[in-house]
C-alpha cells in the first residue's frame, strides 16, 4: 500500500477503536436503545446527503428493501448488542471479541453460498472459535454487576454483533453486488435510525446527561460512524479490499489503548493471549497469512 493508505487505515482503525471507548463512557448514560439512534441518526445526517450527491438516489430507491435489511442486520442490532455489552465489559475486552466478525463471515459464507474455505482458512475458523471460547470463559462471570447485567451477558451480546456482522456480508453479496458502498452506507445508516426510532423514544432516560456523555456520541455518530464510512470505502477503492480488512487487526489495539489512556482499564496477560489467537485465527480464515492459490495456467 501507499504511505497514504497506510495512514488512513491507522487512522480509521483509531477511529473504529474508539468507538468502544465512546460507547463506555455514554451507554449507561443514554441508554442502548437511545444511544443506538443518537448514533445512527447522526451518522445519516452527513452520509444521507453525501450518498445522494453522488448520484446514489436510483439506487436507494431500487433496493431500499434489501437495504434496510442490511441496516437491521450490519448496524442497527450490532450497534444495540455493543452498546449492551458497553455496560458491562470494559472497552477493551469489547474491540477485541469485535475482531471475530470476519470468523463469522467466513463460516456463514461457508454454510450459505458454499463458499467452502481452503484447508488453512478452515484451520483458522477452528484456531479462531477456540480463542473466542478460552477468553470467554476467563472472562466471563455470571455475577450481575452495577447495570444488573453480567459479563458473561456482555459477551454474548457481542458475539451476537459480531455473528450479525458475519450475516449481514453474506446477505450483501447475495442480494446487493454492484450497488454503489456509498448507498449501501447511508442507506443501512438511515434504515437504522427509523428501525430504533421507536424504540428510542420509547426507553430514553427520564434525565438526559451533561456535555461530556454528549460530546461523546457526537465523536461516535460523526467521527466512529460517518467518517469512518466514507474513510473505509476509500481505503477499498484506493488499497483493495484485502489490505482494507486489515484494520480488524488495528482495532482492538486502539480500543485496548484508548481505554487505558482515558479510563484507566487494565487487561491481564490471559486477556491478549487469547485476543492473540483470536487474531491469528482471523488472518487465517481471512486468507490475509496461509498459502496462496497457484495461479491458473495461461489458455493456450
Amino acid at each position: 500500500m501507499r504511505r497514504v493508505d497506510i495512514a488512513e487505515l491507522v487512522a480509521l482503525a483509531a477511529l473504529w477503536g474508539g468507538s468502544f471507548l465512546f460507547m463506555r463512557i455514554c451507554a449507561a448514560e443514554f441508554g442502548p436503545a437511545l444511544l443506538v439512534f443518537l448514533r445512527v441518526g447522526g451518522a445519516s445526517l452527513l452520509l444521507m446527503p453525501l450518498a445522494l450527491a453522488q448520484g446514489n438516489g436510483a439506487a436507494l430507491r431500487r433496493h431500499w428493501r434489501a437495504i434496510a435489511v442490511v441496516g437491521a442486520l450490519n448496524t442497527a442490532l450490532p450497534f444495540l448488542f455493543f452498546a449492551i455489552s458497553a455496560l458491562v465489559l470494559n472497552a477493551g475486552l469489547s474491540a477485541i471479541f469485535n475482531a471475530t466478525a470476519p470468523l463469522w463471515g467466513s463460516l456463514i459464507a461457508w454454510l450459505w453460498l458454499g463458499d467452502r474455505p481452503s484447508q488453512s482458512r478452515t484451520l483458522g475458523l477452528v484456531i479462531g472459535f477456540l480463542g473466542v471460547a478460552g477468553l470467554g470463559l476467563h472472562s466471563a462471570s455470571f455475577k450481575a454487576g452495577a447495570q444488573g447485567l453480567s459479563p458473561a451477558l456482555g459477551i454474548a451480546a457481542c458475539l451476537a454483533a459480531t455473528f450479525c456482522y458475519g450475516y449481514a456480508a453474506s446477505y450483501t453479496k447475495k442480494h446487493l453486488t454492484g450497488v454503489a458502498p456509498m448507498a449501501l452506507a447511508a442507506g443501512s445508516q438511515f434504515a437504522a435510525a427509523l428501525l430504533t426510532a421507536l424504540p428510542a423514544l420509547w426507553l430514553h432516560p427520564a434525565t438526559l446527561p451533561g456535555a461530556g456523555p454528549w460530546a461523546a456520541v457526537a465523536g461516535l455518530a460523526f467521527g466512529c460512524t460517518a467518517l469512518a464510512y466514507v474513510m473505509y470505502f476509500r481505503l477499498i477503492a484506493h488499497a483493495g479490499p484485502t489490505n482494507a480488512i486489515s484494520v480488524t487487526f488495528l482495532v482492538p489495539l486502539f480500543g485496548v489503548l484508548w481505554g487505558a489512556l482515558f479510563l484507566g482499564e487494565k487487561l491481564s496477560g490471559a486477556t491478549l493471549a487469547g485476543c492473540a489467537v483470536i487474531l491469528l485465527g482471523t488472518a487465517l480464515a481471512t486468507g490475509l497469512i496461509g498459502p496462496r492459490p497457484a495461479p491458473a495456467a495461461a489458455a493456450s
